[in-house]
């Protein structure tokens, strides 16, 4: 796993859809890259996609609007050291986090991902090797894609992986989802990331503050990377600041547990 091939997230890119992805029309969910459009402070963010639409396909980016709720969600690709930091802090807070592996991290950090597991985080696919899985059309194809995960962390942990899928890139369609869906997974995009995944332009501790604390908002899915240096520096004042602001740290099951009731 390669660090430019995370350049592509698309966080906070309102204009995903016209750097090339394109909707196909007529379908229900367009394909392209999830993107974001903040319209006020405070509040959510219009997506791709509503919920109302996504939750049919096991889907969701939102938790309950009327509830100060945050969904902490990290992406890793590959491991530099900003790991144990990352779940030092989230320990600090007794906050649980999903984390979305890719092969890669899996196979060389069994320790860490051990870690994760044992304090009771969970682990979900991020798939084999981040590809863009919207071009993957065969569904035996997608099966290895998300299995090579599974057999990795049962290798790792003696536990099962959790059923939870994020699509690499933030690239996705609507097959890509029932493909998911048909193997039991929910898809987990989210509704509040910036930029932290550039290594060689890694943002100040202000800059990460001034981009996710105003944009921070009831039922945030909040994505994280764990290749951000910035990011291990400063989760801890990030969580305190968030509960400060009367917000708590809820799972990814609770998420979907709120749109079954």
């Amino acid at each position: 796993m390669k660090k430019r091939e995370f350049w592509i997230l698309a966080a906070v890119l309102a204009i995903a859809v016209a750097m090339g992805f394109g909707i196909y029309w007529g379908r229900s969910i367009p394909t392209g890259s999830w993107g974001l459009s903040f319209q006020q402070e405070g509040a959510a963010p219009i997506a791709n996609a509503t919920q109302e639409k996504l939750m049919p396909l096991d889907a969701a980016y939102l938790g309950n609007p009327e509830e100060k709720v945050l969904y902490l969600t990290f992406d890793a690709g590959y491991e530099n050291g900003n790991t144990g930091k990352i779940l030092d802090a989230l320990k600090k807070h007794n906050a649980k986090g999903a984390f979305f592996l890719v092969g890669n991290f899996v196979e060389k950090n069994g320790d860490l991902v051990r870690r994760m597991a044992q304090e009771g985080h969970i682990v979900g696919n991020h798939t084999m090797h981040h590809y863009d899985m919207s071009k993957i059309g065969d569904p035996e194809t997608f099966r290895k894609e998300l299995q090579g995960i599974e057999d990795l962390y049962r290798e790792a942990t003696g536990q099962e992986l959790s059923k939870y899928y994020r699509p690499p890139q933030g690239i996705y369609s609507e097959e890509n989802l029932k493909m998911a869906q048909d193997l039991g997974y929910r898809t987990v995009f989210w509704s509040l990331a910036y930029v932290d995944w550039n290594q060689d332009k890694q943002p100040t501790h202000e800059m990460a503050f001034q981009k996710l604390l105003p944009r921070t908002h009831n039922g945030a899915v909040v994505l994280l990377h764990l290749t951000s240096k910035t990011n291990a520096e400063i989760l801890d004042e990030l969580l305190t600041k968030w509960e400060e602001m009367g917000y708590r740290f809820g799972t990814i099951d609770e998420l979907f547990e709120d749109y079954k009731g």
